[in-house]
């Protein structure tokens, strides 16, 4: 038989369920962005939680309502709560006595004399006067019960700042609630006593909740759950005690002896903060606050704000993440929500949910070092997302883009084939359905019907076949960027890197036939791949070794002889350093014209070697310029003087226009002399086919 089970509900936290999910793209856009920009990918995780998102509140934002209400709980209220209610209750007492006294045409005029001095000399001091009063013998049956109301309220309060809730529960309590009451914090005591000598089981806990449980709202399922929340107010009420003027707290301690009209109660809640403390001793005992505001707080009321700002202390330290191993699950979401509400829970809890995902998702990796690293995966993704940019600057406007050659590598040539694994060519879609209902028949057709047998799936990935294209020549691309310090100090950096992986994406996922090679070059130049590269830190070592640079460039070319060299240089300064035969790096500013020569030199190697070659020049230096102009014009090569914003096009609008068979000038570089926008030809190659990719 099934085991009946009872359904429980409970509210729902996880904000509005219709919500879309947490944004992973926008949030790797501008972590990738702040990694190109030298900082580590844990960093920039980090400051982008903190900042949040163009939709997403983030950490220093609910740090900031924790600040506030932090500041408005303290400027709000004071701690004279408690003895400003004794105050009001003691004056309406005499009040009424005095009243009383005054009507009273029965009474002996020796004892309304002396009745009358005795209110007329009680002490300023509440806690003086309510002791001075203990044996007087009230006339006005009200101003007795206004009198024993601040007794029961003294009480009252006491216990509500060691138990949450006790001031309303023992509102109007007889005898025997506080009979009960008492007995409560006698076996309680009994308990953590026994507790702290090793010697209590789980059944003295169960009998004790079995008999003063309801007194426990929070239903502890252990002694030391109980001990958690005990030790918590207990620490809160003696900061209290802790941030009330001396005069307070003395005013305060001479009162408490007159909780419920008996000391017992005092040396029982004594006895009980003596066992919280050796059970809980790195609780915040000794910690106060001050209180400015001009409500008051009573005993227990002023306790609850003492916790509450003991939570938004902890929530501060938690939203910081400043520590070691910080992560978004130690942010308490129930504090959240206690303190700034529902929707602040739900933001933070998708910050929490952002950051698994980002861990998760497998765009974050830790190298061998144990430091978080851009995952191959997260690299095409921001790439694909330069490469939109790119695609929407050079047509213009979205949507504007040309797709007569959508997805294709070279012209039509009308026949068919069955797709495989890597090919870019659009689909041919008449003939894919064909084979998809030739097999669904149980039919012959080219892609599944081979195998016989019926298949019920519309289209299998066998079913497809694409369009062939005319064979066009393979590319050996090398692209120089410049990592020197003027770079660097001059905001180039972010933007050279973004242009890297712009048109590494474009190769590696548009045109896999190409082989393309990064160069960085500074004082001496390296052959990177794309994750070094945007990793790379800005390099303050001066030097512009463009002839080291060549060589690699060079090499990568005889590596590949039946490929169409495409050169391609971005720098913002002249050369000033090359290699020595012995392979030592000479350096020299201004430019030693030995240098010069090393790299035109190997700059006309390159033009023998059959490269197209483009010179992205940047800034305005005109010194800079005509020693570019010239390089280019030695080796029948173009330059593009693009804006940083536009570098990103302008490098991938010309190796576009190397690639294109219709192209006579072998790109449409000469539209970027001047700064320009746009390209002529490159929005052709960003049809539906890249994007399906």
């Amino acid at each position: 038989m099934a085991e009946n089970r009872r359904t429980r509900f409970r509210r729902y936290e996880g904000g509005d369920p219709l919500a879309a999910p947490v944004d992973i793209a926008a949030a790797l856009d501008a972590i990738g962005e702040s990694v190109m920009d030298g900082t580590s990918p844990e960093r920039a995780m980090q400051e982008y939680l903190r900042r949040g998102g163009r939709d997403q509140t983030g950490l220093d934002d609910l740090a900031r309502r924790v600040a506030e209400r932090r500041r408005d709980l303290l400027q709000k209220h004071n701690l004279d709560g408690t003895m400003q209610q004794i105050k009001e209750l003691l004056d309406r007492a005499v009040l009424e006595e005095r009243k009383q006294l005054a009507r009273d045409v029965d009474m002996d005029d020796a004892d309304r004399t002396f009745a009358e001095m005795r209110l007329e000399t009680l002490p300023n001091s509440p806690a003086a006067a309510v002791s001075d009063l203990s044996d007087y013998d009230w006339q006005s049956r009200q101003a007795r019960e206004d009198y024993e109301k601040i007794k029961d309220l003294l009480g009252r309060e006491m216990l509500d700042q060691r138990f949450a809730g006790m001031k309303q529960a023992l509102e109007n309590a007889t005898d025997e609630d506080k009979a009960a009451i008492n007995e409560m914090l006698k076996d309680l005591n009994e308990l953590l006593e026994k507790h702290q000598r090793g010697e209590d089981t789980q059944e003295d806990f169960d009998e004790f909740m079995n008999k003063h449980g309801d007194q426990f709202p929070e239903h502890p399922e252990n002694i030391d759950e109980l001990l958690d929340s005990l030790a918590k107010r207990a620490a809160a009420a003696q900061r209290m005690l802790n941030s009330m003027t001396p005069e307070q707290r003395d005013e305060l301690m001479k009162l408490s002896a007159q909780a419920f009209g008996s000391p017992e109660l005092m040396q029982q809640l004594a006895q009980l903060d003596a066992n919280l403390q050796a059970a809980r001793p790195g609780e915040n005992w000794g910690g106060s606050e001050r209180f400015d505001g001009e409500q008051g707080l009573g005993l227990g009321d002023g306790t609850g704000v003492l916790q509450d700002l003991a939570d938004l202390d902890d929530l501060s330290e938690q939203l910081a993440q400043s520590y070691g191993g910080a992560r978004m699950d130690d942010v308490d979401l129930d504090k959240v929500a206690r303190q700034l509400g529902d929707q602040a829970a739900v933001d933070a809890r998708t910050l929490r949910e952002l950051e698994k995902a980002l861990r998760n998702s497998g765009t974050l990796r830790k190298d061998s070092s144990g430091q978080l690293r851009l995952t191959p995966k997260a690299m095409r993704q921001l790439g694909k997302a330069l490469l939109r940019d790119v695609a929407t600057r050079m047509s213009g406007r979205q949507g504007q883009r040309d797709t007569r050659k959508a997805g294709s590598a070279g012209e039509q040539s009308g026949a068919t084939r069955p797709w495989e694994f890597g090919d870019t060519e659009p689909w041919d879609i008449p003939r894919t359905v064909l084979n998809g209902v030739q097999r669904r028949l149980g039919g012959g057709g080219v892609g599944g019907g081979g195998r016989g047998g019926r298949d019920a799936r519309l289209i299998t990935i066998d079913d497809v076949e694409v369009g062939e294209t005319e064979a066009r020549t393979q590319a050996a691309v090398a692209l120089l960027v410049d990592t020197s310090f003027s770079m660097a100090m001059d905001g180039r950096w972010v933007p050279m890197k973004r242009t890297a992986l712009a048109l590494h994406t474009l190769i590696t996922s548009r045109f896999r036939g190409d082989h393309l090679q990064l160069i960085g070059f500074g004082r001496q130049a390296e052959v990177m791949d794309i994750e070094q590269l945007t990793a790379l830190d800005a390099m303050w070592d001066k030097g512009t070794n463009l002839h080291h640079a060549l060589l690699l460039a060079n090499r990568h070319f005889r590596k590949h002889p039946n490929a169409q060299p495409v050169l391609l240089i971005v720098t913002d300064g002249e050369p000033t350093s090359h290699l020595e035969a012995d392979g030592q790096v000479f350096f020299s500013y201004p430019p030693h014209p030995q240098t010069i020569a090393h790299s035109v030199r190997e700059l006309d190697n390159s033009m023998r070697l059959g490269a197209q070659i483009t010179i992205f020049r940047l800034g305005d230096d005109p010194g800079l310029a005509r020693f570019i102009d010239s390089l280019a014009k030695r080796v029948d090569g173009k330059v593009v003087a693009p804006e940083l914003d536009d570098l990103g096009v302008a490098v991938v609008d010309s190796y576009l226009g190397s690639r294109d068979p219709s192209s006579s000038d072998g790109g449409s570089g000469g539209a970027w002399g001047d700064g320009g926008t746009g390209g002529r030809r490159g929005g052709n190659w960003f049809g539906r086919g890249f994007w399906a990719n």
